[in-house]
């Protein structure tokens, strides 16, 4: 599987507007939620649950945002290889789509984490969720435009 994870403008439907982003950890998920008119995202309070119990609290989100859509941050090595926590966000992803039956989009994370650190952010974990689905939304065409 390659990098480039953040789809093609015409592969996200034009009526899925708005999202719902996570930097997905071990022990805490960064949330943001965002739409595609504005082209920005939002922190939210960041999961800290292991296992399934984030799902609980996935899903509690999820019903108070009600999204079109699901982002999902996959963290790569700088040269693009997979490791460890790729296979995790992957299989993240896949658990999404499974039990919540929205579509589910993977961007490529390298370096949200950092950028979030260096623009100091109180919560990383959340920020990072912001820049991941603001990586999304840029590669999106802007409502309205022919495909």
């Amino acid at each position: 599987m390659t990098a480039a994870l953040v789809p093609m403008a015409h592969s996200v439907p034009a009526e899925l507007q708005s999202f719902l982003a996570f930097d997905f950890g071990l022990k805490r998920t960064g949330v943001a939620v965002g739409n595609r008119l504005t082209g920005s995202a939002t922190p939210q309070p960041t999961l800290k649950a292991e296992g399934d119990a984030r799902f609980a609290l996935v899903q509690a989100r999820i019903k108070e945002w009600q999204p079109d859509a699901l982002v999902v941050g996959v963290p790569f090595h700088p040269d693009g290889a997979s490791h460890d926590n790729t296979a995790r966000a992957q299989r993240f992803a896949r658990q999404l789509r499974g039990r919540f039956g929205l579509p589910v989009f993977e961007v490529d994370e390298r370096y949200s984490t950092t950028e979030a650190l260096e623009s100091g952010a109180k919560d990383a974990d959340a920020a990072s969720a912001c820049i991941i689905l603001e990586q999304f939304l840029r590669n999106l065409k802007p409502c309205g435009t022919a495909p």
